[in-house]
């Protein structure tokens, strides 16, 4: 009897367990999707690539002024005779030095460019990100889910099969003032 007991007592937990596990809403959502269909991606896209351009001018002045210099460097090379020996070399040092310190520049404006750039993009896209963190806790709050899952990133999570979920894609990006409909973020196929 102990045993049928025992039987009956782990059966009532159980499905008390399933039945606590049905009660929980799963939900999932698509990050792509809602960032896509946010008119201040197009914003920040066309900061980042005005700031890109800009940096990408600057640095191609540089290079244009180091390969004038290399030129008429060369250009002097070709002069160097007997005569002028003494005078060309201290011209050609000197040019050589100044070409170095060009070259590093040229260098040290390239990495502070991705700097720049980069800390632009993360000024920008952090409280967007945030933004749409809070509309999405928000919405799966709204629809009392336990869990909402990102289909943007199948890769990233444990998640295969969503069929049965609630997909709240619509409702955030309705909640953040989106456009229903984007394009399709180009580089992922479902």
């Amino acid at each position: 009897m102990n045993l049928i007991k025992v039987l009956f007592i782990t059966l009532g937990l159980t499905l008390t367990a399933n039945a606590a596990n049905a009660q929980q809403k799963i939900g999932s959502v698509n990050t792509e999707d809602v960032f896509a269909s946010l008119s201040e991606v197009k914003t920040i896209g066309t900061t980042i690539d005005n700031l890109t351009k800009t940096k990408q001018t600057e640095i191609e002045k540089l290079i244009n002024d180091y390969q004038t210099k290399l030129k008429t460097a060369q250009d002097k090379e070709k002069t160097l005779n007997e005569s002028n020996k003494e005078a060309v070399t201290k011209e050609l040092i000197a040019a050589q030095t100044e070409l170095q310190g060009l070259g590093k520049k040229i260098e040290e404006t390239r990495a502070q460019a991705a700097k720049d750039i980069s800390a632009k993009q993360n000024e920008m896209l952090t409280p967007l990100q945030k933004k749409v963190r809070d509309a999405i806790f928000a919405v799966a709050k709204e629809k009392n889910l336990s869990y909402v899952f990102d289909t943007a990133a199948q890769e990233a999570n444990n998640l295969l099969y969503t069929d049965g979920s609630e997909d709240i894609t619509a409702i955030v990006k309705t909640k953040l003032g989106a456009t229903a409909t984007a394009a399709k973020p180009a580089g992922k196929s479902k």
